[in-house]
């Protein structure tokens, strides 16, 4: 990353940002010791779209190998949670910072716009940006079983969700950056949004 868009970023972290629908998201999913990157919808993934910078977040490994498939990354699982960022520049004019976590153990950010639950394990969830508590206007749920769910923050903020069926669930949030002002590769990009998945598995029911 270069210095500017470090600084971009934080100067971001002071500015609002603004609620998207829906959008295309990356999730995470365990296979035994690995985790696997997909795109698309959860019941119905895709071929990856064209990334730079897709690289898994590791702040106690460093740098980890990422394997890729036409439709997967894979890298070698945490022991806690696990985290994966790319950007996508699109040929709309949007830049897209994709930022994708496995598991609720850990209760402090590490990507900048990640759900972060409130306690290890918990169903009550903080989203953060840049290290800073905001508000997420609506919080986006799907079910590998198909069920869906969309949640509004309570007013301290945070969202909770109810986990009555076994299996993956997929948390996403998508928002715009206000003001936002990015230059890659020499081209200015002014629409500049992020999307940011929680996932985790839930056994025993």
């Amino acid at each position: 990353m270069t210095p500017a868009l470090r600084g971009f970023l934080f100067a971001a972290a002071t500015s609002l940002l603004a609620p998207l629908a829906q959008a295309d998201i990356l999730w995470l999913q365990r296979d035994n010791e690995h985790i696997k990157v997909l795109a698309g919808e959860l019941n119905a993934p895709t071929a990856l779209p064209a990334l730079r910078d897709a690289q898994p977040v590791s702040p106690k490994d460093g740098q980890m190998a990422l394997e890729t498939a036409s439709d997967h990354y894979t890298f070698a699982a945490n022991e806690s949670d696990s985290r994966f960022t790319a950007l996508r520049v699109g040929d709309d004019g949007v830049l897209t910072y994709f930022q994708a976590r496995y598991g609720r153990q850990e209760t402090k950010a590490v990507n900048d716009l990640e759900l972060v639950p409130t306690q290890a394990g918990g169903n009550t969830f903080q989203l953060y940006f840049k290290g800073r508590p905001v508000s997420a206007s609506l919080v986006n749920v799907d079910t590998a079983s198909g069920w869906h769910k969309s949640l509004k923050p309570g007013k301290d903020g945070t969202v909770t969700l109810d986990t009555p069926i076994s299996g993956l669930y997929v948390l996403e949030v998508s928002a715009r950056v206000n003001n936002g002002n990015v230059t890659v590769d020499g081209k200015k990009y002014e629409d500049v949004r992020y999307t940011a998945t929680l996932s985790f598995e839930v056994t025993g029911h």
